[in-house]
């Protein structure tokens, strides 16, 4: 019989764990010298600025590139080639993900592409760094966290204002007793999309099937495929989505909130514009949460120079007004460059280190910020033309913040040429939420085609899984 000693018996159970290990499907072998190897997922615009920031991080590498517009990709490929980089080239994210050489991904699709390609990604092995907002409907982001969890991944949500340290805002609730509502508002001009008579030609250079992926495959119906899908619903989120997620998720931090709101309505219009966008330009949205304050929001996307400025988010309470420090984002002073390149700095960080709590963002935080974008957006959605008396009754029992908001509203449409009483308002209707389901209840109704919006059809084979 074999004698075995202590020596051994521990260098045989470290080399069983150290099996253990190499075999585990979460466990990777970083590339030479210990680089990330990152692929980089749609960079025609956001995603190039991705790339840029990633060339100046030491112990990372680049090494493939996917957009389904052969344009795009020829031009990010070229770059890298005149800087002797050897990098693989992508029109498909699936032949992507099946490169075992990458380690983790960025990208900065169209909102409608986020969930799928994160979760791909997850089952995939590789760690994902996702743009905002998180997802294009409410369901997608929990699954994006369910997938996140089960496979083990380190996902950061791309809004690089959330958690840095000098843009962290903190409510001392002693100090202002107890909070009644949070006021944040976005000023940001849009300007028309124009309107067209027919199907447009779409960019000869582009996969447009890959393109649309989870979406309806319909004939473009705008002057421009591209940045103009913001404006639409089967792609966008509209502006609270693109830029109006950085105040919300500041607020939401502020107040320590990690449940969805109980209830929540939303109201406004697409003023003057006549075209082709779908998504509202001037937009209230007011969230209650149990227990808890109302978050009052409020977009204005007419001239920015005329009528009520965007201002530092405010909390109303027992002891008067506060206000918070300006979160990042178009309108605010703070982050850019340097917010941005930190913030996919301390991704690759929580890559080395595969700690999901050295992540600033993770995808929990990010599901919950961008489920009141969705959860706006979807009472709107349902929302039918009323005068701007019957928009001042609905939200009458919210008191005097309610009114006040939509006085701005009036104030900022009057000075843009808005004829008030001859305005109509969509306005939605109050729906709540069973925040432990993340379904709507209420009126069979209402509830049920809110819920419709809350995981809305996918086209096959760009299907986001139940099982991730």
């Amino acid at each position: 019989m074999q004698r075995i000693t202590r020596r051994s018996f521990v260098k045989k159970g470290s080399l069983a764990a150290g099996a253990a290990v190499a075999l585990s499907p979460w466990a990777r072998a970083l590339g030479a010298n210990g680089d990330v190897r990152v692929g980089v997922v749609g960079f025609r615009s956001q995603g190039s600025y991705h790339i840029k920031l990633l060339r100046q991080l030491s112990g990372v590498r680049v090494v493939a590139l996917c957009d389904p517009d052969r344009d795009v990709l020829d031009r990010e490929m070229k770059r890298s080639s005149d800087r002797n980089e050897k990098v693989s080239g992508y029109t498909d994210v699936r032949k992507m993900l099946e490169n075992k050489d990458i380690d983790a991904i960025t990208t900065a699709t169209p909102d409608h592409w986020h969930a799928l390609v994160t979760i791909w990604a997850c089952q995939a092995g590789k760690d994902v760094y996702v743009e905002k907002p998180l997802c294009h409907n409410l369901w997608e982001g929990r699954k994006m966290v369910q997938a996140a969890r089960k496979h083990k991944r380190i996902v950061q949500f791309g809004n690089q204002a959330h958690g840095h340290k000098t843009l962290k805002p903190r409510l001392e609730m002693p100090r202002l007793g107890r909070i009644h509502v949070v006021y944040t508002s976005l000023n940001r001009m849009r300007r028309s999309i124009g309107k067209v008579s027919g199907p447009q030609p779409v960019p000869k250079s582009l996969d447009y099937n890959l393109w649309t992926g989870p979406a309806p495959l319909e004939p473009l119906m705008r002057k421009r495929l591209h940045y103009d899908w913001h404006w639409v619903w089967p792609t966008g989120t509209g502006e609270i989505g693109n830029n109006g997620i950085y105040p919300l998720d500041a607020c939401r931090l502020a107040l320590g909130q990690n449940v969805l709101p109980r209830r929540v309505m939303s109201l406004g219009g697409r003023f003057l514009f006549g075209d082709d966008g779908r998504t509202p330009n001037t937009q209230i949205a007011l969230f209650q949460y149990e227990p808890g304050p109302m978050i009052i929001f409020e977009l204005r996307n007419l001239p920015s120079k005329k009528g009520p400025k965007t201002h530092p988010t405010r909390v109303k309470c027992r002891r008067g007004e506060s206000g918070l420090p300006r979160p990042a984002g178009p309108s605010g002073s703070t982050g850019g460059f340097g917010a941005h390149k930190g913030h996919l700095f301390n991704f690759i960080s929580a890559v080395r280190s595969r700690k999901v709590s050295d992540l600033r963002a993770d995808v929990l935080e990010g599901h919950l910020s961008t489920a009141l974008v969705h959860m706006a957006n979807i009472s709107y959605r349902l929302g039918t033309p009323r005068s701007p008396d019957e928009a001042r009754e609905a939200i009458a029992d919210r008191g005097s913040e309610a009114a006040e908001a939509l006085a701005r509203t009036r104030e900022h449409l009057a000075v843009n040429g808005v004829d008030w009483s001859k305005a109509k308002f969509v306005v939605g209707p109050w729906l709540e939420m069973d925040g432990k389901k993340e379904r709507f209840v209420g009126p069979r109704e209402v509830a049920g085609r809110a819920n419709e919006l809350v995981r809305p059809a996918y086209r096959i084979p760009f299907v986001v899984p139940d099982e991730v």
